[in-house]
């Protein structure tokens, strides 16, 4: 996916929000600001927007002094998000499609994500999309890949949103005996997922922890570890998360399945889709 001008005061604005997180110094503030916008004109209009987002978040950084601005938020929403393991297990047990359910549930942890805001309220959103209808559903065609190939990719997105990941792979064990690899960020950018995230969410018991070697707020190929991309590029199924990896991916050729919520204006007009709607979309 491109970067559209839409996007631009996005920039802006996230500089501003990890400052404002990182210090509470207004002068740096406008430094921030300043620093991010001079970045602006560099922006490269055919390159997805996780680029610039690594660009202006390292910035952050570097400014601050602080290597990872979002700590705190991150662990209130990973213990939030654990606390609610065994309601979500619940959900899915006693519903008619066990799969689905969990799929649901994976797309319902996608809400966290501090690029689009910084509060949520995650019973709400679990249950509102427990029921929403699907703007896209490649459903038969991602259960038909599961059970065809053992071995999955999935490509994690946010801290908290891993809790939510473990439901759907350990579905996908239950159901198809699947092997995972669970792919998580080199070093803290934004609330992506680290693989301390990762192991706190338990992940390590039902999946093999690897980092893609990217501190991009996506998988970008150009920044991610050799081991990695050997792995990625020979995938038979990968699960995708989220924006950022929509992003990053969309305009690729792989067996990816992407799951998230459209959770901003530019994204519903890229993929003419409702804002706030939920898509299952398979890339082949």
């Amino acid at each position: 996916m491109k970067t559209f001008l839409e996007c631009v005061p996005c920039f802006i604005k996230q500089s501003l929000q990890a400052g404002k997180i990182a210090s509470d110094d207004p002068a740096l503030h406008k430094k921030i600001l300043d620093a991010a916008a001079a970045e602006i004109p560099g922006i490269k209009i055919d390159e997805c927007p996780p680029k610039m987002g690594r660009k202006i978040h390292e910035l952050v950084k570097t400014m601050t002094n602080n290597p990872d601005p979002y700590k705190k938020l991150k662990e209130k929403y990973n213990k939030e998000a654990l606390s609610l393991y065994p309601y979500i297990k619940e959900r899915v047990k006693n519903s008619k499609d066990p799969l689905l359910t969990s799929i649901r549930a994976a797309i319902a942890g996608n809400v966290i994500d501090f690029g689009a805001q910084l509060e949520f309220d995650l019973v709400r959103d679990l249950d509102e999309i427990l029921h929403s209808e699907f703007a896209v559903f490649d459903y038969e065609k991602f259960k038909t890949q599961a059970a065809k190939h053992k071995k999955v990719l999935y490509l994690g997105d946010n801290a908290g949103e891993t809790v939510f990941d473990k439901v759907l792979m350990e579905q996908l064990i239950l159901e198809f005996n699947s092997e995972i690899t669970y792919a998580v960020k080199e070093k803290p950018i934004i609330n992506d997922a680290t693989k301390e995230d990762a192991l706190f969410a338990g992940i390590d018991k039902c999946a093999k922890i690897i980092s893609s070697g990217s501190d991009a707020p996506g998988t970008i190929p150009e920044y991610c570890s050799e081991e990695f991309l050997k792995l990625f590029r020979s995938a038979p199924f990968i699960i995708s998360k989220g924006q950022g990896n929509f992003e990053a991916l969309s305009e690729t050729d792989m067996p990816i399945f992407f799951l998230l919520k459209i959770k901003c204006s530019v994204l519903a007009g890229y993929t003419g889709l409702p804002l706030g709607s939920i898509m299952l979309k398979s890339l082949r």
